[in-house]
């Protein structure tokens, strides 16, 4: 059940505090909060509860405002409710009517704020953003071209503006990076030890619910089989096969006992039942690479908790291997990103070129000029695509070197190319260093992709937190005849 309320605060000044103490109006959480068209994005909000029954959802300003701060500065969701406790630019932040010393939600609560706020709500809210500063820019060109006009003929400006209306015109910046989620690091006879460690707190609920004896599992051999090669500082290749052959062997015979127990009627809980599902899966895997001596399965499993994890190989120095989502974000003229594609399992970013491409030219009209990119995408069939389009692909020509020296003009692009490419670089940088992306540490399939994109939209937020003039109303007025276009393609 969801009840629209009012949240808009009748004035600022008016902010019930503690000990009559003066607030700032020049805050930025309170600039912030002024700029987001927080009414626009509840109507959308709303649409999600459609029952009329029930106890009444909390409003999307107290949701999204509280995960803000949050993936702002990377708070556990106990600190997030001491923070927003105590502090009154927080709660103005996210709507209450005034200064209250009780906790406004619960820890747990923040949970269910990222299973509802999923991604595509979040990237919708982003691209609401994005619009709005696209279209400040372009009132701003068209009041400077208003009061300085071009000069030149008057027989020649329908001609002109029909060419423009054509023209390419623009910058698209994409790269693809991963958000490593917060797991060990997978080794196989790590995690073969924690699936017979699960396997036997199954078998030993059974036992004592339905009152069996509880059969021979060898737990103390089997956990100091496991102990000696972890705590061994060398660890040859003869001896991890051997640990792993005797955890594959304990594994097996603990299957066997829920399969006799199952065969007689007693079914596991559904938690174990996906749990149970997992470790089959891993133990087919497992068999399989010890069998035919190999360290590569298709769709691997790495973690026992978030099975959907896959390993991503990047080729970096410090990290070779990631494990989390990998994504595409394009960046435009502002320094702005959006979420292109987004997957768990790892794929070729040469594909999602075209499809970004098309995306800016709904949004914007038009092609754009050029697309800054890495060698990765730059294919025969991505550059037969961008020459038909009249847009200049990134660096060098296929083939041999040429033998004729760079002219001036074209070192000097190439230069001012790689130079403007940065800012890609920089925004993973950044997202990653102060908003969260360096290492997720949700635990569900949806709520990892939900701070995915809550880090995308928060950086941007702030980025453009400098150039916010315009007021609320305006971006009402401006939004309400906008739809966003935007639809990240999830895998």
């Amino acid at each position: 059940m969801y009840k629209y309320t009012d949240n808009t605060q009748s004035n600022f000044l008016d902010f019930n505090q503690p000990i009559g103490l003066h607030m700032n109006p020049e805050n930025r959480w309170v600039k912030m909060a002024d700029a987001i068209p927080w009414e626009v994005f509840e109507k959308k909000y709303s649409s999600l509860f459609k029952g009329k029954n029930g106890r009444v959802a909390k409003p999307l300003r107290l949701a999204l405002g509280s995960l803000i701060i949050q993936t702002k500065y990377q708070y556990s969701d106990r600190e997030l409710v001491e923070q927003l406790t105590e502090n009154p630019y927080y709660q103005y932040f996210i709507g209450l009517p005034g200064y209250q010393e009780e906790p406004p939600i619960d820890a747990s609560t923040l949970v269910l704020f990222r299973k509802r706020l999923k991604m595509d709500i979040i990237m919708e809210t982003n691209e609401y953003m994005l619009d709005a500063v696209k279209e400040k820019d372009s009132s701003d060109k068209k009041d400077d071209e208003h009061n300085n006009p071009p000069s030149g003929g008057e027989g020649n400006g329908q001609d002109t503006k029909q060419e423009q209306f054509h023209e390419n015109k623009g910058t698209l910046m994409p790269d693809a990076t991963c958000a490593p989620s917060n797991i060990r690091y997978p080794q196989d006879f790590s995690l073969l030890n924690e699936a017979r460690e699960k396997l036997e707190t199954i078998i030993i609920r059974f036992c004592k619910i339905y009152g069996f004896s509880r059969p021979r599992m060898y737990r103390r051999i089997a956990r100091k089989n496991y102990l000696a090669l972890a705590k061994a500082k060398k660890r040859s290749t003869k001896k991890i096969r051997a640990t792993i052959r005797k955890q594959l062997a304990f594994i097996r015979r603990d299957i066997g006992y829920l399969e006799n127990f199952m065969q007689d009627g007693y079914a596991p809980t559904s938690k174990e039942s996906t749990l149970l599902l997992t470790i089959y899966k891993l133990y087919e895997q497992q068999q399989y690479m010890y069998q035919n001596k190999t360290h590569s399965v298709y769709n691997r499993i790495v973690s026992i908790a978030q099975p959907w994890i896959r390993p991503i190989v990047r080729g970096k120095t410090k990290t070779p291997v990631e494990f989390g989502a990998k994504f595409d974000l394009s960046i435009d003229d502002n320094g702005l990103g959006r979420i292109e594609k987004i997957s768990y399992e790892a794929y070729n970013e040469s594909t999602v070129l075209k499809e970004s491409t098309e995306r800016f030219r709904k949004r914007t009209g038009h092609y754009p000029e050029r697309i800054l990119a890495d060698q990765i995408y730059r294919t025969r069939e991505n550059r037969k695509y961008c020459k038909i389009h009249g847009i200049r692909l990134s660096g060098p020509k296929l083939g041999r070197p040429s033998l004729e020296k760079q002219s001036a003009k074209e070192k000097k692009q190439e230069y001012q190319d790689n130079t403007d490419r940065i800012e890609v670089e920089r925004a993973f940088s950044l997202s990653k260093r102060c908003y969260g992306m360096g290492l997720i540490r949700t635990k569900l399939y949806d709520t990892n992709l939900t701070s995915i994109a809550l880090s995308v939209f928060v950086t941007n937020l702030f980025k453009i937190q400098s150039q916010i003039s315009f007021t609320l109303l305006w971006l009402l007025e401006l939004l309400t005849h906008q739809s966003a276009d935007f639809e990240p393609e999830v895998v």
